[in-house]
């Protein structure tokens, strides 16, 4: 009881803490649309499908960002499993859109970090993608294992564009931005490439490993 307390806490902080990012995100987004950004702006361009697949991507983005914890809030599964259901099956679809939508701009114009931001960027959204269908269809199956598995990878990567924001403020509080520069050239804007995805992605595969295992000796 005391866990279940205690884990709806923290997923209800983490949603207020993602609002701000989530509300920036799809204001920015739907400004992009009606092209109201300031111009010239470096993430609009003149190719209408580039801008379309950006701000799409962070109108749904800063939307799934939101609705996520939700997912992992025990009480709602059980008490509520058609808003489960259904959350569940609006955030897959968002995350996959999402992912879409960043791999077609960075295919189409590239990101202002240049390749390295490219590649770290670019396996981000595959991986999103990936776990996005991959939990819809252990989901569509029956395999709730599976499922779990890859809606608990899917958690940590829709958090991700969020992350990568909370690690730039952490760090430019802590060093007053040292190692970063402008065009995302500096040592910690190579690292962050893919520091705010993989880490995480590597500690629930050490919470799933640890899982099976407790299961197998039990």
């Amino acid at each position: 009881m005391v866990r279940n307390r205690l884990q709806f806490i923290g997923l209800a902080a983490l949603i207020l803490l993602v609002v701000p990012f989530a509300i920036y995100a799809i204001n920015f987004g739907q400004g992009g649309l009606r092209d109201a950004l300031p111009k010239p702006h470096y993430i609009r361009s003149s190719d209408t499908t580039a801008n379309g697949a950006i701000f799409t991507h962070m109108i749904l983005g800063g939307l799934i960002t939101t609705m996520i914890p939700l997912q992992l809030i025990g009480v709602i599964r059980t008490r509520v499993p058609v808003f489960h259901r259904w959350s569940g099956r609006i955030i897959t679809i968002g995350a996959a859109i999402t992912a879409l939508g960043g791999l077609i701009y960075i295919g189409l114009r590239g990101t202002i970090g240049g390749l390295p931001m490219d590649v770290g960027f670019t396996l981000y959204g595959i991986l999103m993608l990936t776990a996005a269908l991959q939990t819809i269809r252990h989901a569509r199956r029956g395999q709730i294992n599976a499922h779990h598995a890859w809606a608990l990878r899917l958690f940590w990567l829709v958090l991700g564009s969020w992350l990568y924001r909370v690690h730039y403020g952490l760090w430019y509080a802590a060093t007053g931005g040292a190692w970063s520069n402008p065009d995302f050239s500096g040592p910690f804007d190579l690292v962050q490439n893919f520091a705010f995805y993989v880490p995480y992605l590597i500690g629930v595969e050490i919470y799933l490993a640890r899982k099976r295992y407790r299961v197998a000796v039990s």
